[in-house]
């Protein structure tokens, strides 16, 4: 097995010293530019790299940054992780990300982790139900830290979030502007903060509007799950002519179980779903969502927490991003959904 080239290694093949060649692979120093290239071209032809939690050590700064998330798998999330990582290595930072699927324990252990190697910042969705042990860990170290989508009440975390309810009472109203009574909220499981302030928005809106309901039904947010979620509701409540989803996944679900009923999306019952992940565009139909661009959300959340590394001190940031209603295919009037 090749030895680890050192600092030495790269002074040694370049003919300079080893104060050369740590301000050069630092870009510090009065250098030459001759000197520079040699020690750059020796330390490629050795493959060598610094050592970046060494010199985290010696400058008191770790650039690398832990993100806890849930379900790494869903389109949104993936969306949003690469507009926090497209940001954070445009500042020179590095981005580890980890699963904690929704489960208390696991996100203690998850967090533990990232503050056992000090990472610089924490970028963090907090379960349903936060463990203790978490909030201690967190106050215990001090770690930078922007909570994402949930906030922990109390807690003096920066926070980016989403305009829920009044995006759910926008999709609810327009559906009602079209002509339909009898709307349902599809998807999501339990009462978690965000499921709750889209369910509140949705009912707001049909008390406002003196209309039937409301009907609330559970799906996980997956296609398939919102695929057999639908053909259910359906058949409890085939009075439904509009659903206003959770997310895109299960609203994308939803249209694909209407063929199976002999029914279609935008024509027969109109479906709105939230986020719009690049899937929602490319459907058949279009889905029409409530977008709030992930990409560029991840970015915000990722520029709020360098901004708290490099200003400590600076007042408490909480920022709610509005939705915006992008109308497409799978929404019509009711005298097309009947």
């Amino acid at each position: 097995m090749a030895q680890k080239p050192k600092l030495q290694t790269v002074a040694q093949l370049a003919g300079v010293s080893l104060a050369t060649v740590s301000q050069v692979l630092r870009g510090a120093g009065r250098i030459s530019e001759e000197t520079r290239k040699k020690v750059q071209l020796a330390a490629k032809q050795l493959n060598y790299v610094p050592d970046g939690r060494a010199a985290a050590m010696r400058s008191g700064q770790n650039r690398e940054i832990g993100m806890v998330i849930h379900q790494i798998a869903n389109p949104f999330n993936a969306e949003v992780i690469s507009g926090v990582s497209d940001l954070l290595e445009s500042e020179g930072y590095l981005v580890s990300v980890l699963d904690s699927r929704d489960d208390p324990a696991k996100e203690a252990r998850n967090l533990e982790a990232f503050i056992r190697s000090a990472r610089g910042g924490l970028l963090w969705v907090p379960a349903g139900e936060i463990h203790e042990r978490a909030l201690a860990l967190l106050a215990t170290h001090s770690m930078p830290t922007v909570t994402f989508l949930r906030k922990v009440v109390g807690a003096s975390f920066d926070h980016v979030g989403i305009e829920n309810t009044a995006a759910t009472a926008k999709a609810t109203h327009y559906l009602a502007d079209l002509g339909h009574r009898n709307i349902a909220f599809f998807g999501g499981v339990g009462m978690g903060q965000v499921r709750k302030e889209r369910i509140a928005g949705y009912v707001q809106t049909l008390q406002e509007r003196g209309m039937p309901g409301p009907i609330v039904w559970e799906s996980a947010d997956t296609k398939l799950s919102g695929l057999d979620a639908a053909v259910a509701l359906h058949d409890r409540h085939p009075e439904v002519t509009a659903l206003v989803c959770n997310g895109d996944m299960v609203a994308l679900g939803a249209c694909l179980a209407l063929p199976r009923l002999g029914l279609e999306a935008g024509k027969d019952i109109s479906i709105i779903g939230f986020d719009d992940i690049a899937d929602a565009a490319v459907a058949t139909p279009s889905l029409t969502t409530l977008a709030v661009n992930p990409s560029m959300l991840g970015k915000k959340l990722a520029r709020v927490l360098i901004d708290r590394i490099r200003e400590p001190l600076m007042p408490q940031v909480c920022v709610t991003v509005p939705t915006q209603l992008i109308v497409r295919r799978t929404t019509g009037p009711l005298a097309a959904c009947r």
